[in-house]
């Protein structure tokens, strides 16, 4: 994504009307779990409640049941039952998924005539008033002829929650493939600071990036291709939010310690200023970061890397200072533009400067490739209609 060269000084709210609107995930107000789906996915069949059936054009068909508490012993035993009554070929492996039993099976279905090949996910659901957990089981598979379809039902399936705990944490499928390993200390770039990150979090994360941009650039010539890259950027969000808890949070300490001792009293020191103030010192750093493209791959680096290493695009720098004010309890969200090329971040801080109308609030404006201030935008890349943004929720 390039960079723009000349900017606007705005000293009057410039308001943008969004281009579109995103698409919400599915969630289960009757289990709490949370599923989202690759675009182009419909409801087939199901009972809506405790059985649900999706298909796509191209042949994705994702199931979902969910089982009542003592129906199977594990998420085990659940997905050894599905490969005995389906006939299928494929080796169970259990492991833990942020506290809870999960399962995971590849699936192979051969058929006279047809083959079908997928992956299984069973994992516990939250129990309810002290009791055994129910089981949520989870199939995506189509056929097997059709290869291209492997990262998307790997997508599908990492995209579960199995409740509101998980809808910020690395996704199952991701933390069967990629533990976090132990925390080790990193430095935070261009600073004289350190925080602790997941040995493996680095590497974890661009695995994502690189499987979840195979999945998006699907959808290049749909007219499904603004929903595919929001969703792309909802994977991402998720996926780093916690990777990069505590360099948030010793990011916000050390500057916090200085914003104490050099305020002046004025209107600055309320909340609403301290979060403007923060929200700039933000954004000082990441526009300080080396600019880098990958033209060969997914063109983004994965946060971990960027916040320690201090390099990345546009959208890199958007998403992780959307995470670094949103981990600190500032509302951040980021605009991104098929037609510039371009992405910038997207704050709820008053004061002076262009502002993004979104979700019917209004957002200022964050560019992170250039030194300029908070709620500047420059000028060839102003037209609202060009950009899209994405809240995270």
């Amino acid at each position: 994504m390039r960079i723009p060269r000349v900017f606007l000084i705005m000293g009057l709210f410039f308001v943008f009307v969004p281009a579109f609107s995103p698409a919400e995930p599915l969630h289960s107000p009757t289990w709490g779990f949370s599923l989202d789906t690759p675009e182009g996915y419909f409801y087939e069949s199901g009972d809506g409640r405790d059985r649900f059936s999706f298909v796509s054009p191209d042949g994705g068909i994702i199931d979902l049941a969910v089982y009542g508490p003592g129906t199977f012993e594990s998420p085990e035993s659940l997905a050894r039952d599905i490969r005995t009554r389906l006939n299928s070929r494929g080796d169970i492996s259990p492991y833990t998924y942020h506290g809870k039993k999960a399962a995971i099976m590849e699936l192979n279905i051969s058929r006279p005539g047809s083959a079908l090949s997928g992956w299984v996910l069973c994992v516990e659901l939250e129990a309810r008033q002290g009791g055994s957990p129910p089981l949520l089981a989870a199939l995506a598979y189509g056929p097997a002829s059709m290869r291209g379809l492997q990262p998307v039902h790997l997508s599908a399936l990492d995209s579960i929650a199995p409740s509101e705990a998980e809808k910020r944490v690395s996704g199952p499928v991701t933390e069967f493939s990629y533990p976090r390993g132990d925390l080790v200390r990193a430095g935070i770039a261009g600073k004289n600071l350190a925080a602790w990150i997941g040995r493996n979090d680095a590497e974890a994360s661009q695995a994502l990036i690189e499987r979840e941009f195979s999945v998006f650039r699907g959808y290049l010539d749909s007219p499904l291709w603004k929903e595919a890259w929001i969703r792309f950027y909802r994977a991402l969000f998720r996926d780093s939010y916690e990777r990069l808890a505590d360099l948030a949070f010793i990011f916000e300490r050390d500057w916090h310690e200085k914003y104490i001792q050099n305020r002046t009293g004025d209107a600055r020191n309320d909340d609403e200023g301290r979060a403007r103030d923060f929200a700039r010192a933000a954004l000082a750093w990441v526009q300080g970061f080396s600019y880098e493209r990958d033209l060969q791959g997914s063109d983004f680096v994965n946060l971990t890397s960027a916040a320690t290493e201090g390099r990345g695009d546009c959208d890199s720098r958007a998403l992780l200072w959307a995470i670094i004010l949103a981990r600190n309890n500032i509302p951040a969200a980021i605009m991104v533009s098929r037609h510039y090329s371009h992405a910038m971040g997207l704050a709820q801080v008053r004061g002076p400067g262009a502002v993004f109308a979104l979700d019917g609030r209004n957002w200022i404006v964050a560019e992170t490739t250039a030194n300029v201030d908070i709620g500047r935008i420059g000028e060839s890349v102003s037209d609202p209609a060009h950009w899209i943004g994405i809240i995270f929720k």
